[in-house]
């Protein structure tokens, strides 16, 4: 895909503009994307500029919004992963952060894994069980989550996963902003961020305290 169409489509969910290597990784993703979900079911947007708006610019914009504490903790853990949003977009964005995709579908797993290969991404790995089953190398991380299955049973595990000096990103509904606070009772969360270009998706921050 054209990388200065991707530039322009990005614009609303970045301050800055991505380099030119960030938007060369995006392109070559896309082109594995579109080939792969030919054969399996990834996603069901087609349209690459509307991959692009839906999948990288919701995903970039994460980036942005986690960029300080990726800096103090730089340790992404994504869980659910399916075809890799927002964990690899997260990791174009912040190259230096040591990213973990939890994905227990084999087919996807072969496909992020060939994503990873293909953008040569370093420090980056794909966990192929449950997210119950993965042991975090670090007590403190930054989680994501985004359009997973068994959201609310999957909430304690991803809190767990963060750590006491963690943090847990959900990229949701704001219909869905009522299971994240009554399913982590316990825990402070920032106020939602509204995604740019969309009426009902979200951006949900907290600070993760566990005792």
């Amino acid at each position: 895909m054209d990388q200065t169409l991707i530039a322009k489509l990005l614009e609303p969910f970045l301050a800055e503009p991505l380099a030119p290597s960030q938007l060369n990784n995006i392109s070559i993703y896309i082109d594995i994307l579109l080939r792969w979900n030919a054969r399996i079911n990834l996603t069901a947007i087609r349209n690459p500029e509307e991959i692009v708006t839906r999948h990288f610019g919701e995903s970039l914009f994460c980036a942005e919004q986690l960029a300080v504490r990726l800096a103090e903790t730089p340790r992404l853990i994504d869980v659910g992963s399916g075809p890799g949003f927002p964990g690899l977009p997260i990791k174009i964005f912040s190259p230096e952060l040591s990213l973990t995709l939890i994905e227990s579908n084999h087919k996807k797993v072969a496909f992020l894994r060939e994503v990873i290969r293909s953008l040569e991404l370093n420090d980056a790995t794909v966990f192929p069980q449950r997210a119950e089953d993965f042991i975090p190398g670090s007590p403190n991380n930054v989680v994501t989550l985004r359009a997973v299955e068994r959201f609310a049973d999957i909430l304690p595990t991803a809190s767990h996963l963060a750590g006491p000096s963690g943090h847990l990103a959900l990229l949701i509904g704001s219909d869905q902003i009522d299971t994240a606070q009554t399913s982590l009772p316990e825990v402070p969360w920032e106020p939602q961020i509204s995604i740019p270009h969309s009426l009902n998706r979200v951006l949900l921050i907290n600070e993760v305290v566990n005792t």
